[in-house]
């Protein structure tokens, strides 16, 4: 696994970095937020010979069609091999800016700047990359890691407080699959007062633990879908509609849903599971899931990359902090899962 750095100056970071960096040229991809927000801090840094492309914010951007986007500005730009690929953003950037690269030429180097507290803890470790295809999310991808990521705590300053909270449910994955000391040090009353880059460095540590006993995903590393597979489905089936759900929104609901589950198939708990229920409603409320819309949520579960066949298979928890994978569950069980978080 490439070098993860944290610091509390990006651009001093970054400079000495690439001078340290053999490269032919540099390309840097952002969204329009980052463009606006996080660019200049590092502007001065690439001085004026590098290609700059920016491309709309947001998870339905994150398609083939944006990539084809992208890949015509780095063969217009004229990029080698010898390239050097930025990547300036949240997930959606981490994950298509490192798959065009690992795609273009048969692959280039990346670097990868997260800049929201969900990218920060979760998508910008682990070297998975990839864009939605046909409303299925992360459905084509590569592992591939990037020369190294640069983390910028500053860079949370600029986020809206729905997408620092939307991050912050990762981190709560991160300590009930693994780590319950983390879960129960958490501060869910004023979560926004949690001191963010002990967070993050923490998060990271637990995350490259997983990936680095399974980095590619055959069995250990499944823990961290814990909360996405109902989670994906609804932040899917919501995408385009007026209830649409941020990721980490849609993963709360989701670890809800699966900590349910658990109890049902793993032996979690009552008193844990009511813990869980508890603590994820005081951030994020609940979600309105109309009775029509269940078996379309249910079924969106089948296209999960965890799956065998037509088997819809679970991460779930024995207790907080411990998390078993391939726990396979029907689409009555996960019809019986939403039900519960209806009833709340």
């Amino acid at each position: 696994m490439n070098p993860v750095h944290i610091t509390q100056n990006i651009a001093f970071e970054l400079r000495s970095r690439l001078a340290n960096l053999s490269h032919s040229s540099i390309f840097l991809l952002s969204d329009e937020n980052t463009e606006k927000m996080c660019f200049p801090a590092i502007a001065e840094v690439l001085g004026d010979d590098f290609y700059h492309f920016t491309v709309p914010q947001g998870e339905k951007h994150k398609t083939l069609e944006t990539c084809s986007l992208i890949w015509k500005e780095m063969t217009a730009a004229g990029l080698d091999r010898k390239a050097i690929m930025i990547n300036l953003g949240g997930g959606v950037i981490g994950d298509m800016g490192g798959f065009c690269a690992s795609i273009y030429k048969r692959g280039i180097r990346f670097i990868t700047i997260p800049t929201t507290l969900l990218s920060q803890v979760d998508a910008s470790v682990g070297g998975k990359l990839g864009v939605d295809f046909q409303g299925l999310k992360n459905h084509l991808g590569v592992f591939n890691e990037p020369e190294m990521v640069l983390i910028a705590p500053e860079f949370l300053k600029t986020l809206p407080e729905r997408e620092l909270r939307s991050g912050f449910a990762e981190v709560i994955k991160h300590g009930l699959i693994q780590d319950k000391s983390y879960f129960e040090k958490l501060d869910f009353e004023k979560w926004e007062k949690n001191d963010w880059k002990a967070l993050i460095e923490h998060s990271i540590q637990i995350k490259k633990y997983v990936v680095h006993t399974d980095p590619k995903e055959s069995g250990f590393r499944k823990i961290l879908n814990f909360g996405h597979t109902i989670g994906h489905a609804m932040e899917t089936f919501y995408l385009d509609s007026e209830k649409h759900l941020l990721h980490g929104e849609a993963i709360a609901a989701g670890m809800i849903c699966e900590a349910w589950l658990s109890q049902q198939k793993c032996g979690l708990n009552q008193s844990e599971l009511d813990t869980i229920v508890k603590t994820i409603l005081q951030v994020y409320g609940k979600t309105e899931i109309l009775d029509n819309e269940l078996e379309s949520i249910v079924n969106l579960c089948l296209q999960d990359k965890k799956n065998e066949g037509k088997t819809i298979l679970f991460s779930l928890l024995d207790q907080i902090g411990k998390c078993q994978y391939n726990i396979p569950a029907s689409q009555k069980e996960i019809a019986e899962a939403l039900s519960f978080y209806q009833s709340l």
